[in-house]
């Protein structure tokens, strides 16, 4: 019976006594072991499986105390027929009419999967020089103060305030602490009913489009600009008004007026990184004033300024609450963390929040724990001075690498961020770059993918937050010597 049921691959990243235990149960959940039967005894099993047999006896203890076996007294591990109760049965059928394969592409009313949206290499760590934005090189990471965060937030006290059903409210220390120490660095002030927190800045994209858009309404935004915001859009409206940026970010073009909410990333625009400087952001918030529109401020990288203070956000100036501000700690915490939060009236936040209960209620509560010890106890203010230190430097080398051996291509003059934008000689297709430079173990990407008017090859973006300054010099000098080899003739 063990020889038929179970097979274990020594090849296989999971340990032998996990595969052990994963296969009987789901052979026990699957109806393949007797009842009435004990188990092979371990020494047997063990022999058979040509395993120690320790691992064998491990994996029935296991399954023992989850309750998929039960021991009986000098008969050995028998199935514990209760885990099996309550099983529907194996549907009968119940007739024998011929159906045709459901038409799902026509029964769908929207196709998400069809969009253009930025993809990244999982296994991007394998490369030897990866430029990638949007990804932390893991030697910054605060393992040590997160895991004590975590551990902490796992205490009885702690885990009775976070396991209780919150509804949709969040937890209010999380509030506090986004409330007292994030947007104060921004310049905003804010009461914590015009706080809602998000499962990343993508949802707070996401549903301030969807309180805020409909159909007939105009929706203007950046172009080049952030891809996925202009994805959420037309999910709502076909009526998307691109608007050119120059080197101080988006131009305040006279048709702004005709839109009803305006998508801006001020502090960094994506993806050129350029910097709206007061001026035109005061500017910004009088048209919005006079011409009756509301903006979203995407402030996801606010922190990274290298060579003067951080420019005060948008929210900060707005006295006519015209401006819902949008935050994230994807880009100093964790990407996979998915926190982020966003700000506005309490009347949009009131329904904001309902509409995320009708979605997944709120973020878990566990995480939102962890994530407000971790800023509490000013770990993340900690954070922020080590990440500015390492990014200035990265930013610094890459620049001078970027003028020794791409003299010849536009790059924005920028003083902060974690990326940078290149536009590419005339003829550069960015798409036969990108697949040179990965066979030479670099990753870059390509930067067509963020206009939203016509094919832009040229263009390209490098991010350093990734990489380690060590390997910047090399890979760009690298990158450089492809770079012939990705022109089209004209």
């Amino acid at each position: 019976m063990s020889q038929l049921l179970f097979h274990l691959d020594s090849d296989l990243p999971e340990s032998l006594q996990k595969q052990l235990r994963e296969q009987i149960a789901h052979a026990i959940l699957d109806g393949h072991l007797p009842l009435d039967e004990p188990l092979p005894s371990s020494r047997k099993l063990a022999k058979e499986l040509h395993v120690a047999r320790n691992t064998v006896m491990l994996a029935y203890e296991h399954l023992l105390d989850d309750g998929y076996l039960v021991a009986r007294k000098r008969s050995g591990y028998f199935v514990n027929p209760e885990i099996l109760e309550g099983r529907a049965e194996k549907p009968v059928r119940l007739n024998d009419i011929d159906a045709e394969r459901l038409p799902w592409e026509e029964l769908l009313t929207m196709h998400p999967s069809r969009q253009q949206t930025i993809n990244k290499p999982s296994d991007w760590h394998r490369y030897d020089y990866p430029f990638l934005y949007g990804q932390i090189d893991p030697e910054l990471f605060p393992t040590q103060h997160w895991r004590e965060c975590s551990r902490d937030s796992m205490s009885v006290p702690a885990i009775r305030s976070w396991s209780v059903d919150h509804l949709n409210d969040d937890d209010p220390l999380l509030i506090e602490q986004i409330h007292k120490r994030l947007l104060p660095r921004r310049g905003v002030w804010a009461k914590s009913e015009e706080i809602l927190v998000t499962v990343g800045a993508q949802q707070a994209l996401w549903i301030a489009c969807m309180l805020l858009l409909k159909a007939g309404r105009r929706f203007g935004m950046e172009n080049p600009g952030y891809v996925d915001v202009y994805n959420i859009a037309r999910t709502f409206t076909d009526d998307i008004h691109l608007l050119p940026v120059d080197e101080q970010g988006m131009r305040l073009d006279p048709t702004i007026a005709d839109c009803q909410l305006l998508y801006v990333t001020p502090s960094h625009q994506a993806p050129t990184t350029v910097t709206m400087p007061l001026e035109r952001r005061r500017k910004l918030l009088d048209m919005a004033e006079i011409d009756n529109f509301l903006i979203i401020e995407d402030d996801y990288e606010s922190e990274t300024n290298y060579l003067d203070n951080p420019t005060p956000a948008l929210k900060s100036l707005d006295r006519h609450n015209r401006v819902i501000y949008v935050g994230s700690l994807s880009k100093t915490l964790a990407p996979g963390l998915r926190l982020g939060y966003m700000v506005g009236p309490p009347a949009l936040i009131r329904e904001a929040r309902a509409l995320r209960r009708l979605m997944l209620r709120h973020p878990p509560t566990n995480n939102q724990r962890a994530v407000a010890l971790f800023l509490d106890r000013g770990y993340h203010d900690a954070l922020l001075r080590q990440i500015h230190q390492v990014f200035h430097s990265r930013w610094q080398r890459m620049s001078e690498a970027l003028a020794r051996h791409l003299p010849d291509a536009s790059v924005p003059s920028t003083y902060g961020g974690s990326c940078f934008w290149v536009k590419g000689p005339v003829g550069l297709d960015c798409r036969e770059l990108r697949r040179l430079a990965a066979e030479q173990s670099i990753l870059i990407e390509c930067g067509d993918i963020h206009f939203f008017d016509g094919p832009h090859r040229e263009y390209f973006r490098l991010g350093f937050s990734a990489i380690p300054e060590a390997r910047i010099e090399a890979g760009i000098e690298r990158l450089a010597a492809l770079i012939p080899q990705a022109i089209t003739p004209s």
